[in-house]
């Protein structure tokens, strides 16, 4: 993703996106983002994810992927990926961002929740399709163009 600030001075050009223009009194700054933690928010996740407990062989122990310095999760196995992008986004950050943002998120956890379910059901996949497109527009209010590069 290419957010730099040619491509946050081509929104002018793009689209009417004001609120992430770049400044014109401070043109090497660029505003933050509407999903942009603050240091103490991603504290707060990390303290939370180095808490969680699960039951045997649900997942592993994800305290074991943070990292407290840096504020941030690494090493994360395939399976735990799988149990945060359909179970616990939504849960995670939804009093920490807009609604717009979370929103998407939880519309983002629906998604993967019925996309990796072992059963499919055709008319589930039917709504799949109009939700993913539903979810496209509402990232792209949120993300700039260059996200969908």
């Amino acid at each position: 993703m290419k957010d730099d600030l040619n491509a946050r001075k081509d929104l002018k050009i793009i689209c009417n996106r004001s609120e992430i223009e770049a400044d014109k009194r401070r043109p090497n700054v660029m505003p933050k983002a509407i999903y942009t933690l603050t240091r103490e928010q991603k504290r707060r996740i990390c303290e939370w994810v180095t808490h969680l407990k699960f039951s045997d062989d649900y997942a592993s122990n994800l305290a074991h992927c943070v990292d407290m310095t840096e504020l941030r999760l690494h090493a994360i196995k395939s399976h735990d990926c799988h149990v945060l992008m359909q179970k616990l986004i939504r849960i995670t950050f939804r009093e920490m961002l807009p609604e717009l943002v979370g929103g998407a998120l939880t519309e983002i956890n629906i998604l993967f929740k019925i996309q990796c379910s072992t059963t499919l059901v055709v008319n589930k996949l039917q709504e799949l399709e109009v939700r993913a497109m539903i979810i496209l527009c509402n990232l792209e209010k949120i993300f700039p163009p260059s996200f969908f590069d």
